[in-house]
């Protein structure tokens, strides 16, 4: 993921930060307790297609 590309998404429910986790392959935001893909480089930012992150996800 190029990393200035990174400093402009934001996640789209609370414009608030997203981080990059290589290993799953997605963005998630931690106040939104949701996690974005990313389909052949292209980040998925749906709130309809998002992961729900569980409770131990957001501790690391």
């Amino acid at each position: 993921m190029d990393t200035k590309l990174l400093e402009l998404l934001v996640c789209p429910v609370t414009k608030g930060p997203l981080e990059y986790h290589p290993e799953r392959q997605e963005l998630v935001s931690r106040s939104a307790r949701l996690a974005y893909a990313i389909r052949d480089g292209i980040p998925v930012l749906l709130e309809n297609e998002a992961r729900p992150l569980r409770d131990d996800e957001l501790e690391r």
